[in-house]
């Protein structure tokens, strides 16, 4: 007699399911991970942005301020002296020449943040920018 037992059949598709349990939990894994560097994608390009910003375009000034930006985004900047020396200018002399001015070096630190389930994630992206 030919052909396949009942229990050769049973065990055949008991590893088939098995087979195929495996594999939707790599797809969905690889998915999970597709999405985490996508957002870390996302996050790092806010932060440029918020950087950018914050050292371009206005006076630098000590402080720590944050907010929500959109998304699922929240964003936290923190500006900090870390050093300051007077210099003299150069090139200009006389009675107008400027004794010196006072320049300080500003450490910047950006912060974006986001949820993942029940993991909180972010990038920071440190700078240092002199100001007057």
């Amino acid at each position: 007699m030919k052909g396949f037992t009942l229990l050769e059949v049973i065990v055949a598709l008991i590893i088939a399911i098995m087979a195929a349990a495996a594999l939707m939990a790599a797809v969905g894994s690889g998915l999970h991970a597709t999405r985490v560097a996508s957002m870390y994608d996302q996050a790092i390009v806010r932060a440029n942005s918020r950087l950018a910003a914050t050292t371009h375009g206005t006076k630098l000034a000590p402080g720590d301020s944050r907010g929500d930006d959109g998304g699922g985004f929240r964003w936290r900047v923190r500006v900090v002296p870390i050093a300051s020396a007077p210099v003299r200018p150069v090139g200009i002399v006389g009675p107008r020449a400027a004794a010196s001015v006072s320049v300080v070096l500003y450490g910047v630190t950006v912060w974006i943040m986001w949820n993942d389930g029940n993991t909180e994630r972010d990038v920071r992206l440190d700078t240092e920018q002199v100001g007057g």
